[in-house]
């Protein structure tokens, strides 16, 4: 068990294990995670543990109690390094978003009026996968408090702008971030 992700994987399930505080070992025990994967590349990692575990929050807790049943360290390891690979992605894919966002509203900036801005701030709020199902007028008309013909000139400015794509038609017509 030499890999970095193998050594992680061990502090963590160890920490967890022994649990000497009444609330917050979890917290601390991912913290101790980042220590470990940022003393290895000798400067601090922005990663998203604590994302993924809670999106597989079952799974983490399964693994956890499998490995403090068995002491077979090895399902667990092989689950945690799986989930500090997912964070890395998923780290490297919000900071992806993130430069996107800023060159996008840099690139726009006085080119669109102040309800273009409000919509693709609240587009932007809702992260890298953007309103499910997209953007429609329906959404712009709530958001920017304007008219239907209003909404209509905006969202088709924002298209020729390269702001936004657009999909379906008519009723069925949905507008996503063009990133």
């Amino acid at each position: 068990m030499d890999s970095l992700l193998g050594r992680a994987s061990l502090a963590h399930v160890y920490f967890e294990s022994i649990h000497p505080f009444e609330d917050g070992n979890g917290r601390i025990g991912r913290i101790l995670v980042e220590k470990i994967l940022s003393q290895e590349v000798g400067q601090p990692l922005l990663m998203a543990v604590s994302n993924v575990l809670e999106k597989k929050k079952k799974e983490y807790y399964a693994a956890l109690e499998s490995c403090n049943r068995t002491l077979d360290v090895q399902p667990w390891v092989d689950f945690f390094s799986r989930a500090i690979l997912q964070a890395r992605e998923e780290s490297m894919q919000l900071l992806f978003f993130i430069i996107q966002k800023s060159k996008m509203m840099h690139s726009l900036s006085g080119k669109i009026n102040p309800r273009q801005t409000k919509v693709l701030l609240r587009m932007f709020k809702e992260g890298p996968s953007g309103f499910k199902g997209g953007l429609s007028a329906e959404n712009y008309i709530k958001i920017a408090k304007t008219t239907r013909s209003t909404a209509t000139r905006d969202l088709a400015d924002l298209v020729e702008l390269g702001a936004l794509t657009k999909t379906g038609s008519l009723r069925h017509t949905r507008y996503h971030l063009n990133l």
